[in-house]
């Protein structure tokens, strides 16, 4: 089952490269089927298995040979580890295509949010909407909706406290709508610990890469990927 797991996450992340890179530009996930990007050509079936092919060809369109971006093999292997560790986490639970789900959004959302610097909403409103619909399975409608409701104050509160600060925009109203997608899957506690792993995490990588803006949404995704799995730090302050 784990290696049923890996290959069908690998499978999903082949079709989340095709959303992050359609969704923001207005285009159809469903049609035309995939292309290369470069010179339009069809990709057959056989140059288009995840992970697999990307490694054939060696990053490179079978017709054009203009390089195939990275990001692509990425967030493959990405989705395939993703997948593969949440079933070893709730195995054949009612909680697995849940948080299958919630991940999914995540890896697409943060996948734009790192190319282009927004987080559509095409995924974030739909994703608010699944939370609050599948939160009896996981925490509730109460803690579902009071989640949502922090997680969105407390970005536009940060917002707010930056703008006034540094005199310039510290967080998008994509950050805001991310934030309270996850407090609707995760609850209003788990929110604020998110804000704060998100935050050291990005810290780490901003000094790491000496960059002084980094995109967020990558960080908030990650920080909920860990938390969920590793569990909650509420439960140690209980």
């Amino acid at each position: 089952m784990e290696a049923l797991f890996f290959i069908i996450g690998a499978c999903f992340g082949s079709f989340f490269n095709v959303c992050r890179y359609r969704l923001p530009r207005k285009k159809s996930i469903a049609s035309p089927p995939s292309h290369c990007p470069q010179c339009k050509h069809p990709i057959k079936w056989y140059d288009n298995i995840p992970i697999v092919s990307y490694c054939l060809l060696r990053g490179k369109c079978r017709y054009c040979h203009k390089k195939i971006p990275l990001s692509y093999l990425i967030i493959e292997l990405i989705s395939a580890g993703v997948f593969l560790i949440t079933f070893l986490k709730f195995g054949m639970s009612v909680k697995l295509p849940v948080y299958l789900a919630f991940f999914s959004l995540l890896i697409i959302g943060s996948a734009i949010d790192a190319e282009i610097e927004i987080i559509p909403d095409a995924i974030t409103i739909p994703g608010i909407i699944l939370g609050l619909a599948t939160s009896f399975l996981t925490i509730g409608i109460f803690s579902s909706l009071l989640g949502g409701a922090v997680g969105a104050g407390i970005v536009m509160a940060f917002a707010g406290l930056g703008k006034l600060l540094f005199k310039k925009e510290a967080m998008g109203g994509g950050d805001v709508k991310l934030l309270a997608m996850i407090g609707c899957f995760m609850g209003w506690a788990d929110a604020l610990w998110v804000l704060f792993l998100a935050s050291f995490i990005g810290l780490i990588f901003g000094i790491l890469l000496r960059k002084q803006k980094i995109r967020f949404g990558p960080f908030l995704s990650m920080a909920s990927f860990i938390i969920i799995i590793a569990g909650s730090p509420s439960r140690f302050l209980l």
